[in-house]
């Protein structure tokens, strides 16, 4: 594999954290992906994660991160972060640039307020400052389903709260068999990752985001509700605001110009 296109781990304690890397450039992005990295890690997937980032290549080194392998019980999205921080900077990064989304947009929260001097540029796509009501009722489904190991339900339930509508009508009848190629060994990491979501609230300190922010939302989001991007902007003093219109929680995946958008905000002066 070219030196564009590199998988490694960082060692915490008595875990690792997995990681891809690509591209070959000074500037630095750090991407943190969201409840998925629960059911399958980053490992071994450099080459297949750097599509979307194909135009961050020449100035940025970007590491996408799973989270560590071993997670404690009542581990929390702001230990999370802690550990995340402990990572990035055993990579010698001092200073980067941070793209959360969905949890990982959780755990960048707690990075940019418990880290203020890792966080050049913070990009928080489809989440949310704490855990409301729409979130505690997607969430608290998957877990019953996952506790139950009912792959299938699990699979199709997130997807119908994810995708667009016309995305659904296409693809919807693909679901059930997607779900046979995704089902993990077991559930204490998926399970791990969706209690953090549960106790999450960082309403009362975004204040402490002082770096430049991008929110990047859907209108129609069945997984954080449609308030979530407002209350981020609300809270966050140097932060935008884009919507995309007719989009869900999968804007990251179906708005065409997402990562456009981000790479903008990175190179904005």
């Amino acid at each position: 594999m070219s030196k564009n296109y590199r998988n490694g781990c960082v060692k915490l304690g008595d875990t690792e954290m997995y990681y891809a890397a690509f591209g070959s450039g000074e500037k630095k992005l750090i991407v943190l992906p969201g409840l998925s990295d629960g059911l399958a890690t980053v490992k071994g997937k450099a080459f297949i994660l750097a599509g979307p980032y194909k135009k961050f290549m020449k100035n940025y080194t970007v590491y996408m991160f799973s989270r560590k392998n071993k997670m404690p019980e009542n581990y929390t999205i702001r230990q999370m972060a802690e550990d995340q921080v402990k990572a990035i900077k055993a990579l010698g990064i001092e200073k980067t640039s941070v793209l959360g989304v969905s949890q990982g947009g959780m755990i960048s929260q707690y990075i940019a307020i418990d880290y203020p001097e890792v966080v050049e540029k913070l990009i928080l796509g489809v989440t949310t400052p704490y855990a409301n009501e729409v979130v505690k009722a997607a969430v608290g489904s998957w877990i019953e389903m996952a506790e139950k190991k009912d792959h299938v339900s699990l699979m199709v339930d997130t997807a119908e709260k994810m995708y667009s509508k016309a995305y659904l009508e296409k693809y919807r009848k693909f679901f059930p068999l997607m779900a046979l190629f995704t089902k993990p060994k077991d559930y204490e990491r998926f399970l791990r990752n969706a209690n953090a979501i549960m106790s999450f609230d960082a309403r009362a300190e975004l204040n402490k985001i002082t770096c430049p922010t991008l929110i990047l939302s859907g209108d129609d989001d069945n997984t954080v509700g449609n308030e979530a991007p407002y209350e981020l902007q609300k809270g966050i003093t140097k932060s935008e605001l884009f919507i995309y219109k007719g989009l869900g929680h999968s804007a990251f995946e179906e708005g065409k110009d997402f990562y456009e958008r981000v790479y903008n905000f990175c190179e904005r002066e």
